[in-house]
């Protein structure tokens, strides 16, 4: 199954730093989160980098693997 790892305020928000979430690609990852965590983590994932096997990922319909990590990470303050 792939892991999603939460960084920061998508940590926060969904209330643990990873997961295993079943999925065969990005979308459908990603829409189970959001009903799994609601409104909070969803406006989270709206603003959110994606890095898929420590690749820059935008297209939602990416295919995961078993072994897929999905890192959801938030815009950060600083520099």
């Amino acid at each position: 199954m792939p892991t999603l790892r939460y960084f920061a305020a998508a940590a926060e928000a969904a209330g643990t730093d990873h997961e295993e979430v079943d999925g065969v690609d990005v979308q459908a990852v990603l829409t189970s989160v959001r009903r799994a965590h609601g409104p909070r983590l969803a406006h989270v994932l709206e603003h959110s980098s994606l890095l898929l096997d420590g690749q820059y990922v935008r297209d939602p319909s990416t295919e995961l693997s078993e072994s897929s990590v999905l890192d959801v990470l938030p815009p950060f303050a600083g520099g």
